[in-house]
């Protein structure tokens, strides 16, 4: 027989009520933990570890053709 183990409740931090309004930016950003930005972005290091060329399947090629297709067609046909 299977020894049952009774799950910890989850801690979940509350952001609050929602607002009234889901798209108002206005609201004051939410404060996160952790070290702080630099103060300076000139200082920013960003780094890109994506190859060169980054291989793209058939299927993701479809997926994109069957909900942007008729966009694609609008934005690069030749016919004006």
């Amino acid at each position: 027989m299977a020894h049952h183990q009774k799950s910890r409740p989850r801690r979940t931090r509350s952001l609050g009520p929602l607002p009234d309004d889901l798209y108002d930016h206005l609201r004051p950003p939410v404060r996160r933990r952790g070290r702080p930005a630099k103060k300076k972005q000139s200082e920013w290091t960003v780094t890109d570890d994506w190859p060169d060329e980054v291989p793209i399947t058939e299927a993701e090629i479809e997926v994109f053709e069957a909900w942007f297709g008729d966009l694609f067609d609008e934005l690069f046909s030749t016919r004006h």
